[in-house]
């Protein structure tokens, strides 16, 4: 009888499991719909969806709703770190793209701050997309190099990056930003403010803005260069 206790136990959570992944399978795609805003062209999604799905399996396996958190945040976590995991082993910057970069860099150096994406586009030669894929790039490479981290408050050039160790540093970083967030364009402002406040993803900003995912994405890279340079200026 005992044999048998135990083995319906182990059915019991193991059919449990099944159902938080099923149910949670829609969470993989809004993860990963939030960090596409962050990824070059060209990265294999598919790849990163099934990184995902198994960083949701891990969940479910290793929840113990004993100790008191919800499973949407457990598996939050998980999958979004599973999927970084994978951009980290399997998302070499091609090299056409790590020359863009430096050419950008380069004339964001000789550019007088808060620099432009349209003046970065103008000094390199590049057009205005090929300059916001470039950011998304250094942003992607950013979002790796954060151990843990949420996303970086702006896309900046100058290597000053830095996050804030005090109460009244991260106060002060806050209405910086939020002082930051009323200058952009109408457009860059909505889409910053969907994606970081109402917590759509790409697709759901494109029926907002009537744009497509790709051009989202752009408006993003910008909004949050453009938001860099608001900060580096008011540090100068």
């Amino acid at each position: 009888m005992e044999t048998a206790t135990r083995a319906y136990n182990r059915v019991a959570a193991q059919g449990q499991r099944d159902q938080l992944i099923l149910a949670h399978l829609p969470l993989v795609r809004h993860v990963l719909g939030k960090l596409i805003a962050g990824l070059p062209p060209g990265v294999d999604v598919e790849n990163l969806e099934a990184a995902g799905v198994l960083g949701l399996v891990e969940a479910a396996n290793g929840f113990d709703p004993e100790r008191g958190t919800q499973f949407k945040t457990f598996a939050y976590l998980r999958i979004r770190g599973a999927v970084l995991d994978e951009l980290r082993r399997n998302c070499p910057l091609p090299q056409h793209v790590l020359e863009r970069i430096a050419l950008v860099r380069q004339a964001h150096e000789s550019l007088p701050a808060p620099v432009s994406v349209e003046a970065l586009a103008a000094a390199t030669g590049l057009t205005a997309d090929e300059v916001a894929d470039c950011l998304a790039a250094v942003r992607l490479t950013r979002m790796l190099s954060w151990e843990g981290a949420g996303e970086p408050v702006g896309i900046r050039l100058d290597g000053r990056d830095h996050r804030p160790d005090t109460e009244a540093e991260r106060a002060e970083l806050q209405q910086v930003l939020a002082d930051g967030i009323e200058s952009l364009p109408e457009r860059e402002r909505l889409a910053v403010t969907l994606y970081y406040m109402e917590d759509l993803r790409l697709k759901e900003i494109g029926e907002v803005l009537g744009l497509s995912e790709s051009r989202v994405s752009r408006v993003l890279s910008a909004a949050l260069f453009r938001l860099g340079e608001y900060i580096r200026a008011r540090e100068g």
